[in-house]
């Protein structure tokens, strides 16, 4: 007799197994109409239809745009509609596999065309994949599972190489039964695909959708396997939802940080060399104001900064576990016959240094920090701009620290993270923590994972941290917490990170020691932690999330000096020399067009102030000041100017919008 304990504490108790669907009407009339599936002890989805036998907490997940979960199973089952209607137009089409994903879904598959030969399919075959999905959803067939043995499962997919492999997949992570969904009843004719679930009731739901885009994609990302057509869509539970959505990637669009990145003149990528940045001044102006700024509030809490090689030998990648574990993403060379690195992390190296001479407990704490320049080998097709590049610096630091130093320190930097992310508009509203545990492919015995999760959580109660759990997404040696930030547009960015590591520094791996309270060497534990992360794909999130309006402290071009004519230009360079004699990024137009033109320059230049001058302002020796959304800020003596500019500065002030960024999460 299944008993379910429902979102208020209520149970509801049952004398045999009964579907979602039951139980939804047992609720209520009204929300088994809305029901479109079931969510068990907090992580498992199913449909409504599915025999629930056993004690559980369960809750409804109706169909709306604010709930992951509903948005989960509504694009689950349209890449089920898409990948039917895409063998209805191509029926010598294969499939491979088609997950949700955060802003959709999406269907590798293999088209083949009415000859027998690969089809390249293109965004002008949108709208008869589109036709057809909306025959399929007017239709609203029931979408019904079919649980076989694996023995028969695998015999149904014979001669289907994809769909065989994944269920060979499946069965080999330990699937009891092989399941298949159909749009209508089987045996009817209905089309039919080896799917794990969760669907919608029936295709008739599935009513705002879109086809995408088209890429490329390998079978299970192998470059050396078959090359499939990935065909992207989204999927909402209303038109108004959708609408919301393509008007967000339009902004996205007139944001994209490459687009602007040209228009400001800020850095450049060379085709011959991808995945490395070319800063121009501007951008590298933005680029140090960061540096700048993270060493300062480094500094202020007991930090100290190193550096360290960028090749290092296979020996210590080997000792650290990097080689075997992360060897695929590393810039390998030789040199008298031995083999070594560019490393794609900082982390063995300031062990090393953590090495050198002895080490008292009395010197734990010891924070070691580093603007680390890293190379990955990341594959061409990942890369964006500079969001995801092989060459970046990472604001990283090392804490070497006893067991109980753990919460103090942890406490200490989600401390530092919030208040560097409120300065760049990220309020606590716009940050989302996850705590991710123990990976399948790992470092160390379970005993020594089961302390290090024990201990992150211990420290995440002290500091008054909630999260949410990210089950097997931990590094290779040790559970993490991550940092994602929400930006203008609602995307959200992992940025800033704090691992806890007992297997580096032990004496399996690179045997870093200090000599505790009783006189014995003992092997520090190493917090690997991160503020900003990449700086490169930082500077990408904020060109995106300001739209180029950066606040005055990070602007590239501060403020620039306008004169009217040419009469005034002597006066325009000497108020820009004095603007630049106090450090402020200051320029002067000295162009021949006329103010209007000069004004229209700045703006789509994203300088954050223009200061005019003409005869008046010679006279007065003051500047007639504008900010860049066109308010005229009234006459000011260049003194006072100075002074407004460097509070404002010093104050870290963010632009009006974003400050007033409305909560874009559910």
């Amino acid at each position: 007799m299944p008993t379910f304990t429902l979102p208020d504490g209520k149970h509801l108790s049952f004398p045999q197994p009964v579907s979602g669907r039951e139980v939804a009407l047992a609720i209520g009339p009204g929300l088994a109409k809305k029901a479109i599936a079931v969510k068990l002890d907090g992580s498992d989805i199913r449909d409504l239809d599915r025999p629930l036998t056993a004690d559980a907490k369960l809750s409804i997940i109706t169909a709306t745009n604010d709930n992951p979960d509903a948005l989960h199973v509504l694009r689950h089952s349209s890449a089920h509609v898409l990948a039917e209607a895409v063998c209805a137009l191509w029926p010598q089409t294969r499939l491979a596999y088609g997950p949700a994903i955060e802003d959709g879904f999406f269907y590798d598959m293999a088209i083949v065309d009415a000859a027998g030969e690969p089809k390249a399919l293109t965004d002008t075959d949108f709208a008869a994949i589109e036709a057809k999905m909306r025959d399929i959803v007017k239709a609203d067939r029931p979408f019904v599972r079919t649980d076989y043995a694996c023995d028969a499962g695998l015999a149904r997919t014979a001669g289907d190489k994809y769909k065989h492999d994944n269920a060979e997949r499946a069965i080999a992570k330990g699937a009891q039964s092989i399941s298949f969904y159909s749009t209508g009843q089987p045996g009817t004719g209905a089309w039919e695909d080896l799917c794990a679930g969760p669907h919608v009731p029936s295709t008739g739901v599935l009513g705002a959708f879109k086809v995408m885009s088209v890429a490329g994609a390998y079978w299970h990302g192998d470059q050396a396997s078959d090359q499939l057509t990935r065909i992207y869509g989204t999927c909402f539970a209303d038109d108004k939802g959708l609408k919301a959505h393509l008007t967000r990637i339009e902004e996205a669009k007139r944001r994209d940080h490459r687009k602007l990145g040209r228009e400001m003149d800020l850095f450049h990528i060379d085709e011959e060399n991808p995945g490395q940045v070319f800063w121009h001044p501007k951008g590298w102006a933005i680029y140090r104001s960061l540096e700048d700024y993270i060493r300062a509030k480094i500094g202020a809490r007991g930090y100290v900064e190193v550096k360290t090689p960028s090749i290092m030998p296979k020996s210590l990648w080997e000792r650290s576990g990097h080689w075997a574990k992360y060897q695929e993403n590393m810039f390998i060379t030789e040199s008298e016959k031995r083999h070594f690195a560019l490393k794609p992390m900082n982390c063995p190296g300031h062990i090393e240094i953590f090495k050198q001479g002895l080490k008292s407990y009395r010197e734990l704490p010891l924070r070691l920090a580093e603007f680390g320049a890293c190379t990955r080998n990341e594959v061409s097709g990942a890369l964006h701009g500079i969001m995801r590049v092989r060459g970046f610096v990472q604001d990283d630091a090392h804490i070497f620290c006893t067991e109980a130093q753990i919460p103090g320190e942890v406490a200490a930097f989600c401390a530092l993270l919030k208040e560097v992310y409120r300065d760049f508009g990220f309020g606590d509203d716009r940050v989302i923590v996850k705590f991710s545990t123990r990976p399948a492919l790992r470092v160390g015995d379970d005993a020594t994972w089961d302390r290090a999760e024990a201990a992150l959580a211990d420290a995440c109660k002290q500091a008054g941290l909630g999260y949410a759990i990210a089950p097997g997404e931990g590094a290779f040696y040790g559970p993490k917490l991550e940092f994602t930030l929400v930006d203008a547009l609602g995307r959200h960015w992992q940025c800033g990170t704090i691992q806890v590591d007992y297997q580096m520094p032990s004496a399996e791996r690179l045997n870093a020691t200090y000599v505790a309270e009783d006189g014995q060497k003992r092997h520090p534990v190493m917090l690997h932690r991160a503020i900003l992360g990449s700086l490169e794909r930082f500077v990408g999130i904020l060109i995106e999330h300001f739209a180029g309006k950066f606040p005055l402290w990070l602007a590239p071009e501060q403020i620039r000096v306008l004169p009217i004519t040419d009469e005034n230009r002597a006066y325009a360079d000497k108020v820009g020399a004095e603007l630049q004699s106090v450090g402020l990024r200051a320029s002067v137009d000295a162009t021949a067009d006329k103010l209007g033109a000069k004004i229209r320059t700045a703006r789509n230049d994203r300088v954050t102030y223009f200061a005019v001058v003409g005869n008046q302002e010679m006279a007065d020796g003051t500047v007639s000041l504008q900010n860049q959304a066109g308010e005229k800020l009234g006459s000011l003596d260049v003194d006072d100017l100075i002074t407004r500019l460097l509070e404002e500065i010093g104050e870290k002030r963010l632009p009006t919008a974003a400050a007033a960024l409305p909560d874009p999460r559910p």
